[in-house]
């Protein structure tokens, strides 16, 4: 027998399983959640980040001991984190105050330096975390700036990677994907691999109150009025990212702050499958539109990060009090 080992950790990054839900689900669709939780930084932002850092060393934005700068509301940074370890550069990573807790103290036990800036300003305010994250990448000597936001090369690693691995795992067959968007990194390159493959695959985004996607998606309207603070985290955004494609996308459905902290709750409980607030906030949107699924559909969800993220708030009974969702 031969010995089988990686070389190091970046090499484990995808390849993630297909897991059937069973319990949570209020429709006789196949529903697959493809559980991204198994990358080595325990999210999907994983690929993207060895895709943008390689392509950034390619063309020369990231040289020889440079520093990474980017604002996260965690899981890129640790992906980033994890693959600047092999390469050699020091991170600074730039989070609003309403991450949790634990992405702040794990970004930092994998060597980074974090700022942290108040969630309730507007993105070009400049104590904002856009704002903060540009301008440290501009004082600072050797230092790239990520901007995963708009940064293609987010999209084209979920083309190269994450859309090609559920075509095969499904062997084709999947009618719908959904995704909880955010960067829309993960959504428009997934979804721009699947409908060259079928262009009759169903692309669902879920989006959070508080943020101006479906509005935006639904009659091409940026509308201030539509944003204000909410919980959820890595979904919803008051900007409107490049690698947001929604010419990909067929539907936006909203789910309250609530009902995604519940479902991911519930996915914990009775599937056993430990996630964040992104994965419930898809699941319960997936039931939401159950009427729109039959038991010939093949639905294919992204779980996005690990529920260690939120063992402070969404997993914590009295956060949950207070937000009124127990």
């Amino acid at each position: 027998m031969k010995m089988r080992y990686f070389n190091n950790i970046i090499e484990t990054i995808g390849d993630t399983p297909l897991v059937k839900l069973n319990k949570v689900i209020s429709t006789n669709a196949l529903v697959l959640a493809k559980v991204e939780t198994f990358n080595p930084g325990n999210s999907i932002k994983d690929r993207m980040a060895l895709k943008m850092i390689e392509d950034a060393e390619k063309d020369g934005r990231l040289k020889p001991g440079g520093v990474i700068i980017e604002g996260t509301s965690g899981n890129t940074g640790m992906g980033l984190a994890l693959v600047a370890i092999q390469k050699g550069y020091k991170c600074i990573f730039v989070l609003a105050d309403k991450q949790s807790k634990e992405k702040m103290d794990i970004l930092r036990a994998v060597g980074a330096q974090v700022e942290v800036c108040p969630t309730n300003v507007a993105p070009d305010d400049p104590r904002s975390y856009y704002s903060v994250s540009r301008r440290l990448s501009e004082e600072i000597p050797n230092a790239w700036f990520v901007n995963q936001y708009d940064n293609p090369s987010n999209s084209v690693a979920h083309y190269e990677t994450t859309g090609p691995e559920i075509w095969k795992q499904t062997d084709g067959k999947i009618t719908h994907l959904v995704v909880g968007v955010g960067t829309g990194g993960t959504i428009s390159g997934t979804a721009k691999y699947l409908k060259e493959k079928n262009p009759n695959i169903n692309i669902w985004g879920i989006d959070t109150y508080g943020s101006v996607f479906k509005k935006y998606h639904e009659t091409g309207i940026f509308d201030e009025k539509e944003i204000y603070p909410y919980v959820t985290e890595g979904i919803g955004e008051d900007i409107l990212p490049k690698n947001v494609n929604f010419s990909l996308i067929d539907h936006f459905e909203k789910v309250s702050d609530k009902d995604g902290a519940i479902m991911a709750r519930r996915l914990s409980t009775e599937e056993g499958i430990v996630v964040g607030y992104s994965a419930g906030s898809a699941v319960a949107g997936i039931n939401q539109l159950s009427n729109k699924l039959n038991s010939d559909h093949v639905v294919v969800v992204i779980f996005h990060d690990h529920g260690t993220r939120y063992v402070a708030k969404i997993f914590n009974d009295d956060w949950m009090k207070s937000q009124g969702f127990l």
